[in-house]
């Protein structure tokens, strides 16, 4: 049985948006594999109008639930539910990821081992076992570049930006990990002032890792402890407002730390090296009957939306 005692060591925060059954699955990951943590469940619910949190309460009534009115986002959410944990560390879980067996252990053990460990990330994988972008190096326009262009991921290495699993190398020391599960000090998300929430999705966890690194803190990839991420469960419903949203996100980023001149470009960037793939898959939608292509959004969507950044 897991252990789950009123002052928990870690505090899991979940945000969700209509992933009720992804959402059911992350849950059982956390009381199956999480077996020798004391803990407690944190889920904020934005609003969803699946029946998620009607599940939460049924299914898992050791779970703490707040009920938002509206999609507050996934940083505003966070931060909410860290309002109520008590954990010393935070463990920041997306819905649609599930724990594997000893995962949160090995993250919170290189957390306790190295007390300049602020931020520990894990090696996601995909349904079928294979990697996953992980962690990567800040973003900088060239690298921008490498990835709108997938010049980096056809000619640098498949996962990029993320560099590989490395196994291998064991835990190391990295710029940022990704979002989807990050386990944090409570002193350090509470001294930063949470997840910055001018970001609706997206971005969230590397203006936070650069924080962090300017307070000199440090940031882990543990490859040993895997988390399987399915990717996209809240956006799947509205991918076209997803692409304006971390279009967006990118180029707030880009201008926090890099400046209007890099931001400006990077505008440009995404114009220009987005145009073809929006003009393409479009096409393909028109003329298959939505057979073939992805939702896109529009070019002048596009624009819009990177006027209001």
């Amino acid at each position: 049985m897991s252990l789950i005692i009123s002052s928990p060591v870690v505090s899991v925060l979940i945000v969700n948006w209509n992933t009720r059954k992804l959402l059911e699955e992350c849950l059982n990951s956390i009381f199956e594999t999480a077996v020798s943590v004391s803990f407690e469940v944190i889920v904020v619910d934005n609003a969803s109008s699946d029946g998620s949190a009607q599940m939460v309460t049924e299914k898992f009534p050791r779970v703490k639930l707040l009920r938002n009115q509206e999609n507050f986002g996934f940083a505003r959410g966070n931060n909410q539910a860290a309002e109520l944990a008590s954990g010393a560390f935070f463990l920041l879980l997306n819905s649609d990821a599930c724990l594997t067996v000893g995962a949160l252990e090995k993250l919170l053990a290189l957390a306790q081992k190295s007390p300049n460990a602020a931020v520990v990330g894990a090696r996601l994988i995909n349904s079928d076992g294979s990697f996953q972008f992980s962690y990567a190096d800040f973003p900088n326009l060239w690298r921008e570049f490498l990835i709108l262009s997938t010049i980096g991921r056809r000619l640098v290495r498949r996962s990029y930006p993320s560099h590989g699993a490395e196994e291998e190398r064991g835990p190391q020391l990295v710029d940022y990990v990704n979002g989807a599960c990050m386990l944090i000090r409570q002193k350090v998300y509470l001294e930063a002032g949470g997840l910055p929430d001018q970001y609706f999705m997206y971005a969230e966890e590397v203006d936070f890792c650069l924080t962090v690194k300017q307070a000199s803190g440090q940031v882990w990839y543990h490859p040993e402890a895997i988390v399987l991420h399915h990717g996209a469960g809240s956006s799947h419903n509205r991918q076209t407002a997803r692409e304006g949203d971390m279009y967006q996100s990118r180029v707030r980023l880009m201008r926090k730390y890099q400046g209007n001149l890099a931001a400006e470009l990077l505008k440009v960037e995404i114009l220009v090296l987005t145009s073809p793939k929006v003009i393409w898959h479009g096409l393909l939608r028109k003329f298959s009957n939505g057979k073939y292509g992805r939702p896109v959004i529009s070019l002048q969507q596009l624009a819009a939306r990177l006027r209001e950044v």
